[in-house]
């Protein structure tokens, strides 16, 4: 079977429903963590489509995640939304205020408030999830260095508010689950020990996260899926793997120079 396809992804939840896990949005977890759960998130980027697609799947199996949208257009889209949100998925808001305010925090935590209240007519924000663009010399998230966001009614941010020192974090960024080279914004504070480093090093595809979830070996997994990227349809996944490919290229050159740029 074919890797990152939504047949592929419903072999991962099939697996997760037949393992000791239980599944919870980001919400829940920073509410009420449990000690033996895996966190469903989903960024929607793009291909709003997919991501529906996507919801509707995990609902058959009465599974709830994390769907965090992008306020722009194409993808901020009121009726997908209010029906990913009514078959009991969390909807949070996937911000890149300091993108669009060009590193100008004034303004991006206006822009921010704008948009936050905007989403909230179509379903209850709680949580927030940093969009990343790998060719901004900023990070979205380093807007909360100046400002704090529970003043905005928000419990927390999976990038600051999850101790990835005991939750095992896993994502598709880049349309591999392996390639940590290629991660310009999309990286945790990972201080991983013994059996979790172990396994990281293991992981290539979405059948090594089904044999990790089937060793139930780790107590907390954090697992971080872009529908976007998954599809049957045999063209958009061609499409899909040329241009991640392409992208990664670029990516692994910006980590390179900037990584040469600080040692000089």
């Amino acid at each position: 079977m074919r890797d990152f396809t939504l047949m592929k992804y419903k072999e991962l939840l099939e697996t997760i429903k037949s393992s000791g896990y239980e599944t919870t949005t980001v919400h829940d977890f920073l509410v009420a963590p449990k000690k033996k759960c895996i966190i469903l998130r989903h960024d929607v980027d793009r291909e709003v489509g997919r991501n529906l697609s996507t919801a509707r799947l995990e609902a058959e199996y009465d599974i709830k995640s994390t769907y965090y949208f992008r306020h722009v257009k194409g993808v901020f889209i009121p009726a997908v939304i209010e029906e990913i949100s009514s078959i009991g998925h969390e909807i949070g808001y996937h911000y890149e205020v300091l993108d669009k305010a060009k590193g100008d925090e004034e303004k991006a935590i206006q822009i921010f408030r704008e948009e936050l209240e905007d989403l909230r007519k179509y379903a209850d924000v709680k949580t927030i999830c940093m969009h990343g663009n790998p060719f901004a010399s900023w990070s979205n998230r380093d807007l909360w260095n100046n400002y704090d966001f529970t003043e905005f009614g928000i419990i927390g941010e999976p990038y600051l508010s999850i101790d990835y020192g005991k939750v095992f974090y896993l994502t598709d960024t880049g349309r591999t689950w392996a390639n940590t080279n290629i991660r310009v914004k999309d990286v945790v504070n990972t201080s991983y020990q013994g059996k979790i480093n172990q396994h990281a090093s293991n992981i290539r595809s979405t059948e090594d996260v089904c044999e990790l979830i089937r060793s139930e070996e780790i107590d907390q997994i954090c697992i971080l899926m872009h529908p976007n990227r998954w599809c049957d349809n045999i063209y958009g996944w061609m499409t899909e793997l040329v241009f991640q490919n392409i992208k990664n290229i670029g990516k692994a050159g910006i980590i390179r120079y900037r990584s040469k740029t600080t040692v000089r």
